[in-house]
């Protein structure tokens, strides 16, 4: 991988932290059950998507 491959697997990264970050913060706000429930499956598929980019370093 070179340099700049790794640079924007690290960016996507930091992106999917965030998206996570966000989709938790959302959940745990949210009253409506079903809006929460869609916040905690948006989570759980970037914290996915953020697991397999970790595993391609």
């Amino acid at each position: 991988m070179t340099d700049k491959e790794l640079l924007y697997v690290q960016d996507a990264l930091g992106h999917e932290q965030y998206f996570q970050t966000q989709c938790r913060d959302a959940s745990e706000k949210l009253c409506d059950g079903e809006l929460k429930s869609f916040a905690q499956q948006l989570e759980q598929q970037h914290k996915t998507v953020f697991n397999n980019l970790y595993n391609l370093l």
